[in-house]
């Protein structure tokens, strides 16, 4: 573990009373209670929102040495690279970028091709938790914290979440999500109005980031995020990064992905939760809300 460790993790308690405190409060308000608490040891996620970029600035703004992390999942548009340099020299800080294990991704194209994310939406929730959901798990171990661009009006699945709220997919750590309340206008009228790096391919009809492969400008009146794997029907639009998915198909070929490494933990180092519904079977939905920022 890098860092200091005397920051205590929330209780229950204390997370409810702060998430009522600061419901209200600005966003540069709870990123800088955030800073003050848990700094060194929690990072901001940025996978190419203009939610994270936003958070970013003010939070550069109050801690200059701030973490900011991203995933590189392998399938990224050139775009993305693009803007993880721009953010590096504006700045001046380095983004900690996180990988999937070579091992996984060789397991998993091997079974089932490199494109499997079109296959069937248990394939494509594989896909996902392999270049996505595994390496945050295991970045998240080291934290007390993470901030995510996440928004209530974003979709259903996020429409209850909190400024300030206990994580409990990722081991009880704290989830900060400063811009809960914010509409896209305001989040758009911050990159304006302080000249904030933001993805290109947003002045090309995207309005949601993530893969390439799975990712797609929206046409006129579509929700915001309709481009993303838009080939799907009836199924979330979560990767299980911010909210816990259960179906009982792709948790049972991921058993099989890392079992086959031989270790049947995901890493070598620690275990890597895999989804498990409550009562012992899938039932397709996401539960919960968990976190956000590279989905």
């Amino acid at each position: 573990m890098s860092g200091s460790t005397d920051h205590a993790v929330l209780d229950e308690y204390e997370a409810g009373e702060l998430s009522v405190l600061y419901d209200a409060e600005p966003a540069q308000e709870v990123v800088a209670w955030a800073l003050d608490r848990f700094h060194p040891r929690m990072a901001i996620s940025e996978g190419g929102g203009a939610e994270g970029m936003a958070i970013l600035d003010m939070a550069v703004r109050i801690e200059p040495n701030v973490r900011v992390f991203t995933i590189d999942t392998g399938r990224l548009p050139q775009e993305t690279y693009d803007l993880i340099e721009r953010v590096q020299q504006r700045y001046a800080i380095r983004v900690e970028v996180l990988f999937p294990e070579k091992a996984h991704i060789e397991g998993m194209m091997k079974r089932h091709g490199p494109n499997l994310m079109y296959d069937a939406v248990d394939l494509r929730l594989l896909c996902c938790q392999v270049r996505k959901v595994l390496p945050l798990v295991r970045y998240l171990e080291d934290l007390d914290a993470w901030v995510t661009g996440l928004r209530r009006e974003q979709w259903a699945s996020r429409a209850e979440i909190r400024k300030i709220e206990l994580d409990h997919d990722h081991g009880g750590i704290v989830k900060v999500n400063p811009l809960a309340d914010w509409t896209k206008r305001e989040v758009w009228e911050y990159i304006r109005a302080n000249d904030v790096p933001y993805h290109a391919l947003y002045d090309q009809g995207y309005t949601s980031i993530g893969c390439a492969p799975c990712t797609r400008p929206i046409q006129q009146g579509e929700p915001d995020r309709a481009g993303r794997w838009w080939w799907e029907k009836d199924a979330p639009k979560e990767c299980g990064i911010h909210c816990a998915i259960y179906t009982g198909g792709f948790e049972h070929e991921l058993h099989a992905l890392l079992n086959q490494n031989g270790n049947g933990n995901g890493n070598g180092n620690g275990v890597v939760r895999i989804p498990e519904a409550p009562n012992g079977n899938g039932n397709g939905n996401g539960h919960g809300h968990g976190g956000g920022g590279p989905a």
